[in-house]
């Protein structure tokens, strides 16, 4: 069975860090494609960061500079180090894996909540795990 499970969120104060992790099973999740994402509260799904096909790695404008991806393919593992937060980062976390661009492009355009995106768009996807950042 596939499963991808976040850990390490919480709450924090604003300027202080969290790391977050994403361990898959059941397949390897060094596949580009993989990524993590967020819903904040009356938000929509928010692409945070994530490998691209071609090497790089994309940031949201709004977490560059300040979060890093990281992977350890030995560990099957994605790590998202998350600095200087500030309170509109608080939000629910996911990773997502197995990126399927044929359905996904259904959603082009289009804001929806993770919930009704991961479906269209990926093979797996984690629960969530909720960072609250306070002012």
């Amino acid at each position: 069975e596939v499963q991808l499970v976040e850990s390490g969120g919480g709450s924090v104060q604003a300027g202080g860090s969290l790391r977050l992790s994403c361990t898959a099973s059941g397949f390897t999740g060094d596949d580009a494609g993989m990524g993590w994402y967020r819903q904040g509260p009356g938000n929509e799904c928010e692409l945070v960061s994530t490998n691209n096909t071609d090497g790089t790695t994309y940031y949201a404008d709004s977490v560059k500079g300040r979060f890093t991806l990281s992977q350890d393919n030995t560990k099957n593992a994605a790590y998202l180090q998350m600095n200087s937060l500030k309170p509109e980062d608080t939000a629910v976390y996911y990773c997502a894996g197995d990126f399927r661009p044929a359905t996904a492009i259904q959603a082009l355009g289009q804001m929806m909540p993770c919930a009704q995106y991961f479906p269209m768009a990926f093979g797996y996807w984690g629960r969530g795990i909720p960072v609250a950042v306070s002012s």
